[in-house]
């Protein structure tokens, strides 16, 4: 039980209780007869998820195990059934608690900030242990329950976005408690070739920003998790010289270099996972995949990206919620629209359409019915991406920033805080990840395109050293 069970409303107590002593030892030797999709599959399916995996090829050493599933309404197969009905059905019992990401198990919570409470789940009558609540790390008394923790999340490729910061909290939680984590694996919808941005500087590490990771950083879910487990440490060994002359860290302890010009650096065998983790991976997925090309169903990860064009461009979009820019929350087509009321779309677009690359504005007017100017009409953009190899999403929203700054000196202002739980700090000083970087848009914003360029020259060689070291946790070509 609980080391503080008063804590817990009674009617959660009672479902713990009801876990401590209900589930079976045996796997179903017929869960292909309870949850049978594998015929019903579009032929335009060109992928097998993590999920879909377990299902076709069953782990033995879960036979008996007390499990807990990290999850969401995009956990599912490509037939929709959900996560938690395809676990129940391969070891019926044996499912004992449900985790939440932010926004909910059931995705209901629209904005940032706004928690989910713990509560029962009406189907399975099991705790859903909500980690985006009065906590957002997972405590003992929920691990008490388990012995594995399966994690089915969708992410969309982006450093800000929470959900690989909840799955970083679970593999820690792990290794202090002993349980075993099984990442089942999932596309990164904005593609795993294209990285993009600057590193996080360690002085704004917080929820939407824990390692040292570029804004698009290319990672599946399951590559994501193994970096997290193979370096708590991230900042300080990144911080280690590294000398791209012959590919070599001298912070490693042997010096040695990739076995492969591809690979990167070898130093997987000087670190000490965070936990005992596996990975299910996908089948058929390749680097250079968007995730329209999966052939899979797109079900939002969350309710502000509806579809996967949103997700495409979120990885740069997402800089207006450290603005008092509009990112078409309130909208039916959020981050691919922004604006305000004082934006001129005929100034803004040949300031900036000249230098975008692999996508074309489209002047549009939208009035939000929640978030940023609420029931105001504003002027803005839609962004329609061409051609997704050449578009740069995180450098078309900082070019476009930096001459919105520009044309708008006296309308245009950075949102205050909080922002995800920080107090202190500007809110888009967290997005970016780097003070400097902000007050370098600022200063250059009457260079146009000049500045935004050199700005992105400056990350180059930290890009660079980090794909070197990212390809090392890479498990799909």
């Amino acid at each position: 039980m609980p080391n503080n069970p008063k804590a817990l409303p009674q009617k959660l107590k009672n479902a713990l209780l009801k876990t401590e002593t209900s589930w079976s030892s045996q796997p179903s030797p017929d869960h292909e007869k309870k949850i049978n999709f594998l015929g019903k599959l579009s032929p335009q399916i060109r992928v097998m998820t993590g999920l879909e995996n377990l299902y076709t090829n069953p782990l033995p050493e879960l036979k008996g195990k007390r499990l807990g599933l990290l999850a969401n309404p995009a956990s599912v197969t490509s037939d929709f059934i959900h996560a938690s009905d395809i676990i129940e059905a391969i070891y019926p019992g044996q499912l004992k608690v449900l985790f939440s990401p932010q926004h909910g198990f059931h995705a209901e919570k629209q904005d940032n900030m706004i928690e989910s409470d713990h509560c029962i789940d009406s189907k399975h009558q099991i705790p859903i242990f909500s980690l985006y609540s009065d906590t957002r790390v997972p405590k003992r008394e929920m691990f008490d329950r388990i012995d594995i923790l399966l994690i089915d999340l969708q992410d969309v490729g982006t450093r800000v976005y929470t959900f690989i910061y909840t799955i970083s909290y679970c593999i820690e939680a792990a290794g202090k408690y002993n349980k075993k984590v099984i990442i089942l694996d999932r596309p990164n919808p904005v593609s795993g070739k294209i990285i993009e941005g600057n590193i996080l500087k360690k002085n704004l590490i917080s929820f939407v920003g824990r390692f040292p990771i570029p804004m698009r950083h290319g990672f599946t879910v399951g590559e994501i998790a193994s970096f997290f487990n193979h370096l708590p440490n991230a900042f300080e060994f990144f911080s280690s010289t590294f000398d791209p002359a012959d590919n070599t860290f001298e912070g490693s302890s042997n010096g040695s270099k990739s076995h492969n010009d591809k690979d990167g650096v070898d130093f997987r065998s000087d670190l000490k996972p965070t936990c005992d983790l596996d990975i299910i991976p996908m089948k058929g997925w390749k680097r250079d995949m968007l995730f329209t090309d999966t052939g899979l169903p797109w079900i939002a990860p969350s309710p502000n990206l509806p579809t996967p064009a949103s997700a495409l461009v979120y990885p740069g979009q997402v800089i207006w919620e450290g603005t008092n820019i509009s990112e078409g929350r309130g909208t039916t087509q959020p981050f691919e629209l922004f604006g305000a009321p004082f934006i001129e779309t005929e100034k803004l677009i040949e300031a900036v359409q000249p230098f975008i690359k692999g996508a074309i504005l489209r002047p549009v007017a939208f009035e939000p019915t929640s978030g940023k100017w609420q029931k105001n009409v504003c002027r803005g953009f839609q962004i329609h991406v061409t051609s997704p190899e050449e578009y740069k999403a995180y450098f078309t929203s900082l070019l476009i920033l930096q001459q919105i700054i520009r044309l708008y000196p006296d309308d245009f202002k950075w949102k205050q805080p909080p922002y995800e739980y920080e107090y202190n700090k500007l809110p888009i000083d967290l997005i970016l990840g780097d003070t400097e970087l902000r007050r370098k848009i600022e200063q250059t914003a009457n260079d146009n395109m000049k500045g935004i360029d050199s700005i992105e020259r400056s990350w180059k060689t930290e890009l660079d050293n980090f794909h070197t070291i990212s390809r090392n946790f890479y498990l799909y070509a």
